[in-house]
């Protein structure tokens, strides 16, 4: 069994009018004999995530497993402080900055 970090992006949707999206990427450890395998309990567990409640308002709100966007092997196995569990790269700051609202610290 290798272990997996998979990465999981849920979305909000309400029944109210003026509803703005809420996304929510969460960082998942997957336990897996392959690649695959781990893709697929990524999924499975995401659907788990999937929820609806009223809020103080009487708002009906849904959270729902829009995608699974990467599964990678843990680049350090020995999971112990200061182990590196997963990397991305990406090209475009300010399109990063712009929508990781803790960069400007803004609120949810």
């Amino acid at each position: 069994m290798s272990k997996y970090t998979a990465v999981l992006l849920c979305e909000t949707s309400a029944d109210a009018a003026d509803h703005v999206p809420l996304f929510q990427e969460s960082f998942v450890l997957i336990e897996a004999e392959n690649a695959a395998r781990a893709r697929w309990k990524a999924a499975a567990h995401g659907r788990r995530l999937e929820t609806a409640y009223e809020n103080e308002r009487g708002e009906l709100i849904t959270w729902k497993l829009r995608h699974v966007v990467d599964v990678n092997e843990v680049l350090d196995e020995n999971l112990v402080d200061g182990a590196e569990l997963y990397a991305r790269h990406f090209r475009d700051y300010a399109a990063y900055r712009s929508f990781e609202p803790l960069l400007s610290g803004e609120g949810l």
